[in-house]
């Protein structure tokens, strides 16, 4: 759906990666294997995202690595986007409101990379009504036509470890 606003597909991937988890850092070279485009490509949107003020970058050794300015007038309306073309929002609104004693959701694997992708994977900790959560997942796959994998915890059970894995990169997205 992004795509009909804005045409550069690199363009859509730096909002994804910086929008979705302000916490994301990355450098050129990496962004250029992660995304599969050409370094120019990805350089020329790098600095246009800088100059406007969305990115702000710092220098590790010889890299420069970018980071969303979350200080930026536009980031959290730029971030609601983000989070309403990839469902998370309607997730969090209609689904995690209504399952239980909810007490935190992270959001994990591609999504909580930045990179877009078909599946939302999310871990949920708390007193969770399963059977009515499995109810509400199908109707929400449904409406966004994503499929949304899951695991629950109880609050007892749960250790940020469990879900630090390679690959994982969890996000808090909510929290009571």
């Amino acid at each position: 759906m992004l795509e009909t606003l804005i045409s550069s597909k690199t363009r859509i991937k730096l909002l994804y990666k910086f929008f979705l988890n302000s916490s994301t850092t990355s450098y050129l070279r990496g962004l250029e294997e992660e995304f599969n485009e050409s370094t120019n490509s990805v350089r020329l949107e790098l600095n246009k995202f800088e100059r406007a003020g969305f990115l702000v970058s710092s220098t590790e050794g010889n890299k420069k690595v970018f980071k969303a300015n979350t200080s930026h007038p536009l980031f959290k309306d730029i971030n609601r986007i983000v989070l309403k073309l990839t469902g998370i929002d309607h997730i969090v609104d209609y689904i995690l409101q209504r399952i239980g004693k909810l007490e935190k959701v992270y959001l994990v694997g591609s999504l909580a990379k930045g990179i877009e992708g078909e599946v939302i994977d999310l871990v949920l900790v708390g007193d969770i009504n399963k059977a009515y959560l499995i109810e509400l997942i199908g109707k929400a796959e449904k409406k966004l036509n994503k499929k949304i994998k899951f695991i629950c915890y109880l609050p007892s059970e749960f250790e940020l470890d469990k879900i630090k894995e390679p690959g994982l990169h969890p996000l808090l997205i909510w929290s009571k």
